[in-house]
C-alpha cells in the first residue's frame, strides 16, 4: 500500500477520532513500515475505570436497563476501509476470539467496575458479537485490532474499549448514571419550596377522632381570614366547603381535577378557594390554609399530594386536621423547615360503643342501621334480602357519582322518606354527612394495595374501623349515641380487638417525581419508553428516612396503553396523570381513543363525544347496564380532566358537564331501583349471588374467614386462592373443608337444610318470573365486582 493512500484513508477520519484511531493505523502500516517507536504501536486496554465508573450508595436495579437495538452496519459507500488497510477478516476466526474475550475473567471484572455485571455483560457481549459478525464493513479501528490480534500483534483484551462503547449504546444509563442520581435525588424536599421558606408559617395540628370538632374550628378560622385555601381529599368535601363558604358571605371559588367555579361575576379569582389537595396552588400566598386528613400522607398512591401541601403552601396560618398518628410525623418534617407545631387535641362530641352480640340475622335490622361491605358483590346481595324483607335501603358505594352518593344520603337523612337502611363500602369513611344509629360491619375483610402495589386481602386496620365507625351516632344528627357491631357473631370479638388497638403512628411521607425531573431523565435517555423511565427513576432515587416514593402502577399502567401513539413527553405525562379506573376496560380504551385524537391533532368535540359514548343513553335494565353507565360517567370525568389541561383539543367542557349531569339523573334512577335491577339481574343469569335466609349466607361466609384468618392470618390473596393437593381433587368439597377446619359436621348439616329451604324457595321464583322470561334472552358475563 502506497503512503499517499495511507494519507488519503487517514484524512477521511473525523477529527475528533483521528487521536483515537492512531495506534490502529500504526499496527495496520507496521508490516509496510516496521515499528514505530514507544507506545503509539500498542492500544490501550482500558482508562482506569475511577475516572468513567459511577459511585452512589446502592447499586442500580439493572434488570429495569432494556436494551437498545444496534443494527449491524451495512456496505459502505467508500468501501471497507479496514480491509483495505489490512485484510479481509476470517469471520471464524473472529468469532473465535469474541468467545475468548468473554470467557476471560479480567474481562468480566472490568467490565463490572463499569457497571456491566454478569446480566448486563451477557446481554452487552451478544449484541456486541452478532453486531461484529453481521456487519458488512466494520469502523476502520475495531476492524484493524480485529487483525491484529489474529496475527497475535494484539492481545484480546485490547478489545475492551470497543465492547465498552458498544455496551454504552445498547445500554445508555451506563453514560449518566451520576447524572441520573442527581436528576432522581429526592432529599431535603423543604427545598422545593422556596416561597414557602422564605416565610415563617404557624403550623397548627388540629388532632382527634371522627366527630369530634377539629375539622369545624379549623374552617372557622379559615372563613374569618381575609384569603385561604382548603385541600380536601375528596370532591365532595371540597364541594361542601365551598359551598358553606359562598353560604356564609365568604365568596369562595372551587377547583378540582375536572371542574373550576369562580363566584365574581367578571371571573376574578375569590381570596378564598376550596379545592382537593392535589390541585392546591403552592405559588399563591394566604392568610390560612386547611389541609384536611392529613393522616393520609402516608397514602401508598397519593401521599405526595399532601406532603406538596404541607410544605409548600405560602400561607401565615397552616391548619392541619387528622388522626393524632400524624403529629410525631408532621412535628419531625416541620422541624427540618425551622417551624414549630401547635397541638390542639379534641374528643368525640357524642359516645360510641361496641355492642356485645352481633346483627346475625337482616331480620334485626332497626331504622337508621347502616351495614357496611367491601364489595360491590355483597351490596348487591345485601340490598335484595332487605329488599325481600319489605324494607327500602339507600345504596352508596365508591364508583358512584357524586351527584348520585350526595341524593342517597338525602334520601337515607330524610326522617320523612321510608328508606330508613343504608347499605355502603367505606366510601361513607369521608365527605357524607349521615344520620346513623349503628354501622354493622357485613365483612372485617377488605381488599387493599400495600406500598409494592401488591394486591393483598387482610383486615381492616384500625384507623380504618375507626373512621367508618365514627359515623354513627354524629353529633347535630337525630342519633345522639352511635353503636358498633358485625353481621357474623365470629367477626364481633375481632372487630373488639381491631378498635382497641393504638393505631400505628405514620412514619413516613410520599414523595413523587415531577414533569420536569421526567423530562431530565428522557433527554438523557431518549429512547427509553417513559414507563420504564419512571422504573429507573425509583430506582435511582434517594430520599430521607422520613420519606417514601409513591407507587406508580397506575401512572405506568397509563404509560404502557398509549405508549405506541405519537406524543411528546410532556403532554404524555399529563395523559398518563389523568386519574382512571383501570379496572374499567371501556375507561382505559377510552383515554387510549383520546389520546390517539390528540395525537392526530383532531379535536374531540361534544358531538364526537357523544357518537363515542352513543348518546342518548337508556335507563338500566340491570346492573351490568347501570356498571356500565358508571364506566361512561367515569369517561366524562376524564374528558373534563383533560379540558382543564389541553383546553384546545377538549374545547367543550361545559357542553359535556351538562351531559355529565342528564347522566347523573339516570344513574339515580337505576340506583333508586337497584333492587329492580339485581332482581332482573339474577333471573337473567347476570348476577351469583346466594339467596340464603335470615342472613345465613353472611354467617357462613364469615365464619370461613373469619377460621381461615385466624389459621392464615395475613395472608395474601395469591396464596389464600392455592390449589389443594392433588389427592383432595377426589373428595368432595365438603369432606375437604371438615378437614381442614373450615367446616364443622354441624355447620354441615345447617347447610344442607339452608339450601333445601334455597332450593324451594328459588322454585317458587322462577314459576313467578316464568312469564316475564318468556322471549328474554339469558346473558352470561357478569359485571366487574369493585
Amino acid at each position: 500500500m502506497s503512503f499517499p493512500r495511507c494519507a488519503l484513508l487517514w484524512a477521511r477520519f473525523p477529527a475528533g477520532r483521528q487521536a483515537g484511531h492512531l495506534a490502529a493505523l500504526c499496527s495496520a502500516l507496521r508490516p509496510h513500515f516496521g515499528p514505530f517507536p514507544g507506545a503509539l504501536g500498542r492500544v490501550p486496554a482500558v482508562a482506569t475505570a475511577s475516572s468513567s465508573a459511577s459511585g452512589g450508595s446502592k447499586a442500580p436495579n439493572t434488570s429495569l436497563f432494556v436494551p437498545l437495538t444496534v443494527k449491524p452496519q451495512g456496505p459502505s459507500a467508500d468501501g471497507d476501509v479496514g480491509a483495505e488497510l489490512t485484510r479481509p477478516l476470517d469471520k471464524n476466526e473472529v468469532k473465535k476470539i469474541l468467545d475468548k474475550f468473554y470467557k476471560r475473567k479480567e474481562i468480566q471484572k472490568l467490565g463490572a467496575d463499569y457497571g456491566l455485571d454478569a446480566r448486563l455483560f451477557h446481554q452487552a457481549f451478544i449484541s456486541f458479537r452478532n453486531y461484529i459478525m453481521q456487519s458488512h464493513s466494520l469502523d476502520v479501528d475495531i476492524h484493524i485490532v480485529l487483525n491484529d490480534i489474529c496475527f497475535s500483534a494484539a492481545h484480546v483484551d485490547d478489545l475492551f474499549p470497543f465492547f465498552l462503547r458498544h455496551a454504552k449504546q445498547i445500554f445508555p444509563v451506563l453514560e449518566c448514571k451520576d447524572d441520573l442520581r442527581k436528576i432522581s435525588d429526592l432529599r431535603i424536599p423543604p427545598n422545593w419550596y422556596p416561597e414557602a421558606r422564605a416565610i415563617q408559617r404557624k403550623i397548627i395540628f388540629h388532632s382527634g377522632p371522627t366527630n369530634s370538632g377539629k375539622t369545624y374550628h379549623a374552617i372557622q378560622k379559615y372563613l374569618s381570614a381575609k384569603s385561604g385555601v382548603y385541600c380536601g381529599p375528596l370532591k365532595l368535601l371540597a364541594h361542601e366547603i365551598f359551598e358553606k363558604s359562598n353560604a356564609a358571605g365568604v365568596p369562595c371559588d372551587l377547583v378540582t381535577g375536572e371542574e373550576r367555579v369562580t363566584v365574581e361575576p367578571d371571573g376574578k379569582q375569590a381570596g378564598h378557594v376550596a379545592c382537593t389537595v392535589e390541585m392546591c396552588n403552592v405559588i399563591t400566598p394566604y392568610e390560612v390554609a386547611v389541609i384536611d386528613e392529613i393522616q393520609m400522607i402516608r397514602d401508598p398512591a397519593r401521599g405526595w399530594a399532601w406532603t406538596r401541601a404541607l410544605l409548600g403552601l405560602c400561607a401565615e396560618e397552616v391548619h392541619l386536621c387528622g388522626e393524632s398518628a400524624a403529629i410525631d410525623l408532621v412535628t419531625e418534617l416541620m422541624y427540618t423547615t425551622g417551624e414549630e407545631v401547635e397541638v390542639r387535641s379534641y374528643e368525640r362530641l357524642t359516645p360510641i360503643s361496641v355492642l356485645d352480640h352481633a346483627l346475625e340475622s337482616l331480620d334485626n335490622l332497626r331504622p337508621g342501621d347502616c351495614i357496611v361491605c367491601f364489595s360491590k358483590n355483597d351490596i348487591y346481595s345485601v340490598s335484595r334480602q332487605i329488599e325481600i324483607r319489605g324494607l327500602e335501603s339507600a345504596v352508596i358505594y365508591g364508583s358512584l357519582p357524586p351527584g348520585t352518593k350526595l341524593a342517597q344520603a338525602k334520601k337515607f337523612n330524610d326522617p320523612d322518606d321510608p328508606c330508613k337502611i343504608l347499605v355502603a363500602t367505606d366510601a361513607i369513611g369521608m365527605g357524607l354527612n349521615l344520620s346513623i344509629r349503628r354501622i354493622i360491619f357485613y365483612s372485617l375483610i377488605k381488599p387493599s394495595i400495600n406500598e409494592k402495589g401488591e394486591r393483598e386481602i387482610e383486615p381492616i386496620t384500625t384507623s380504618q374501623a375507626l373512621q367508618i365507625a365514627g359515623r354513627a351516632g354524629r353529633y347535630s344528627t337525630q342519633f345522639k349515641e352511635g353503636e358498633v357491631t358485625t353481621m357474623n357473631r365470629e367477626d364481633l370479638s375481632l372487630l373488639k380487638e381491631i378498635l382497641n388497638r393504638p393505631v400505628d403512628p405514620i412514619m413516613a411521607a410520599g414523595l413523587h417525581p415531577t414533569a420536569e425531573q421526567i423530562e431530565m431523565f428522557a433527554y438523557h435517555l431518549p429512547e427509553t419508553t417513559l414507563s420504564n423511565l419512571i422504573d429507573i427513576f425509583v430506582d435511582f432515587s434517594q430520599v430521607d428516612g422520613q420519606y417514601f416514593v409513591c407507587n406508580m402502577d397506575d401512572f405506568k399502567f397509563s404509560a404502557e396503553l398509549i405508549q405506541h401513539i405519537p406524543l411528546s413527553l410532556r403532554v404524555r405525562y399529563v395523559f398518563c396523570t389523568a386519574p382512571i379506573n383501570k379496572k374499567q376496560p371501556f375507561v382505559c380504551s377510552s383515554l387510549l381513543q383520546f389520546a390517539r385524537q390528540y395525537s392526530r391533532n383532531e379535536p374531540l368535540t361534544s358531538a364526537w363525544l357523544r357518537r363515542y359514548i352513543r348518546w342518548p343513553l337508556l335507563p338500566p335494565k340491570n346492573i351490568k347496564d347501570l356498571v356500565d353507565l358508571e364506566a361512561i360517567h367515569d369517561v366524562l370525568d376524564l374528558y373534563l380532566w383533560l379540558s382543564y389541561r389541553f383546553m384546545d383539543m377538549f374545547p367543550d367542557a361545559i357542553l359535556v358537564r351538562h351531559l355529565q349531569k342528564e347522566l347523573d339523573g339516570i344513574i339515580q334512577d337505576g340506583v333508586h331501583n337497584i333492587t329492580k335491577l339485581i332482581k332482573i339481574s339474577e333471573t337473567h343469569k347476570l348476577l351469583n349471588l346466594q339467596s340464603l335466609p335470615t342472613g345465613s349466607q353472611s354467617r357462613l361466609s364469615e365464619t370461613l374467614k373469619g377460621q381461615a384468618r385466624r389459621t392464615r392470618s395475613s395472608k395474601r390473596e395469591s396464596k389464600a386462592a392455592a390449589p389443594p393437593s392433588c389427592n383432595a381433587g377426589e373428595r368432595s368439597l365438603a369432606s375437604r373443608l371438615v378437614q381442614q377446619g373450615l367446616l364443622t359436621p354441624d355447620m354441615l348439616k345447617q347447610l344442607e337444610e339452608e339450601w333445601l329451604t334455597q332450593q324451594t324457595e328459588q322454585g317458587k321464583e322462577r314459576t313467578d318470573s316464568g312469564s316475564y322470561l318468556k322471549g328474554t334472552r339469558r346473558k352470561k358475563k357478569e359485571p366487574d365486582s369493585e
